[in-house]
């Protein structure tokens, strides 16, 4: 099955950052197959029959290869492409971002969620295990990310809805 994987904090081609070639060899070193780099933010595009075990395994293989200790998230292709279809033809796909996650489902209506959304200048669309999907007021801002890492004390990693279409246009079968 085909899966993507966000790595949080990646910028490859910087100064302190894991490479495109320490990322895909963490991938192969998992024993991935398929693998597929998306831009330069940490996307990765990989097949697998069990991709928490793989995503576990390349995180330690990425420290070892890159000297750069990483979180790797990830979700299906399938309900990647779910989730952006549920806001497909919205005006302004910039406003939106999609964060995987490891605190489970994010309730958006609890209280806690909501206030720190405010605050945060965004809202929470939808939501499922491990993934949401965030409207923020101003277009390309990064809110979603730290709104999620404080509504359940785990780490995120976000990508904008405009890199997400282009990703499942290019990718999806």
């Amino acid at each position: 099955m085909r899966f993507v994987a966000f790595l949080r904090n990646v910028n490859q081609g910087q100064h302190g950052q894991p490479t495109t070639d320490d990322i895909r060899g963490a991938f192969e070193d998992a024993g991935c197959r398929d693998i597929r780099t998306f831009q330069s933010n940490g996307t990765v595009l990989f097949d697998s029959d069990d991709p928490a075990d793989t995503v576990q395994i390349a995180e330690t293989a990425l420290a070892g290869r890159s000297g750069h200790a990483r979180e790797i998230f990830w979700i299906s292709l399938e309900r990647l492409a779910d989730v952006a279809a549920s806001v497909a033809g919205v005006d302004t796909p910039g406003l939106y971002e999609v964060t995987l996650h490891s605190g489970g489902d994010i309730a958006a209506h609890r209280s806690g969620v909501a206030d720190q959304a405010r605050r945060r200048r965004c809202t929470v669309v939808a939501s499922g295990d491990g993934w949401a999907l965030v409207r923020n007021d101003v277009a390309h801002q990064g809110n979603a990310a730290p709104l999620i890492e404080a509504a359940t004390g785990a780490r995120a990693s976000s990508r904008g809805l405009p890199t997400v279409i282009r990703l499942i246009e290019r990718f999806a079968r």
